[in-house]
């Protein structure tokens, strides 16, 4: 497992647990607590310095996973964090909304389904009314769930993955702007989906290139008004996502295993870039999009 301190060196290969996993079957959305072994989201490595002092961020899908991840990591860089999730994810949720606060700053969770406009609307208003105030978005949540054939892929399923990964995304944003003072960024969360889509995932990967278009235009867009965007594209990463419908269980057992580093990678591992692209020392960086990926180099 990790060091203790995020700044040891150490042999990434070796670093996290390594397949095989246990075969770890979960109804959608699935909890962080209940999967072998647990992710780190870097609940006891995340050491912060101050680079994100008295900034205020909203987090979707951060009870567990990368969301979650972000959420501890901007936490202990000095910003105020109100996390969205479903209500389902309640007991993870609490798990963040303690380490937030354990960091001396204010945690508000606010549960509710992305996949509708208005929901979207009132999370942007009670994030921006809770905080006293809105500059940093962290577009995370996401729906994926595996289907070999096309001949199966329900246009139910193909509508709820695009209104959640999508839809939700462009609401929120579209709402948000008017609030955020110059010097906000949005980060959205893609996935190597986008480049390299697997077979099963016929309605997800398009999501996840519909999201890297979205951003690069709208970091133009709004590059005016001093504001950033930028992409995250993380690689198989160990979330609850994956073990709820997001990969047939024949595939938890090895994933992770194909990429260069032979391993997942953990939502840890991927915190400390959301606040790099948060932070004024990205700021001469906006419509880019940085591969967290185990090896499996973007193009």
């Amino acid at each position: 497992m990790a060091s203790p301190n995020q700044f040891d060196i150490q042999n990434p290969l070796n670093q996290y647990p390594q397949p095989e996993f246990p075969k770890q079957p979960q109804p959608v959305p699935g909890l962080a607590s209940k999967m072998q072994p647990v992710p780190d989201h870097g609940e006891t490595s995340y050491k912060g310095f101050g680079r994100l002092n008295g900034r205020k961020a909203l987090v979707t899908g951060g009870d567990s996973g990368i969301g979650r991840a972000a959420a501890i990591a901007f936490a202990r860089e000095g910003a105020d964090v109100v996390i969205n999730y479903l209500p389902e994810e309640q007991s993870d949720a609490d798990e963040v909304i303690t380490l937030v606060e354990a960091a001396g700053r204010k945690a508000v969770a606010i549960p509710g389904d992305l996949k509708s406009e208005e929901f979207c609307k009132l999370l942007v208003q009670k994030a921006h009314d809770e905080l006293g105030g809105l500059d940093l978005i962290a577009n995370v949540a996401g729906r994926q769930k595996a289907v070999e054939s096309i001949a199966d892929l329900t246009t139910e399923q193909f509508d709820e993955t695009f209104k959640t990964n999508v839809y939700a995304l462009f609401w929120i944003c579209k709402a948000a702007l008017p609030l955020l003072p110059e010097g906000a960024t949005i980060i959205n969360t893609a996935s190597i989906q986008a480049y390299e889509p697997s077979a099963s995932l016929l309605d997800y990967a398009p999501t996840k290139s519909s999201i890297v278009a979205f951003s690069k235009a709208l970091s133009k867009q709004v590059v005016e008004k001093g504001v950033r965007v930028n992409v995250v594209a993380p690689g198989p990463v160990w979330t609850p996502l994956q073990t709820s419908g997001g990969q047939p269980q024949e595939a938890i057992v090895t994933f992770g295993s194909q990429v260069p580093m032979k391993r997942p990678g953990q939502p840890a591992e991927c915190g400390p870039l959301y606040v790099f692209l948060a932070s004024q020392e990205s700021s001469y960086i906006t419509g880019e999009v940085f591969g967290v990926t185990g090896g499996n180099t973007l193009p």
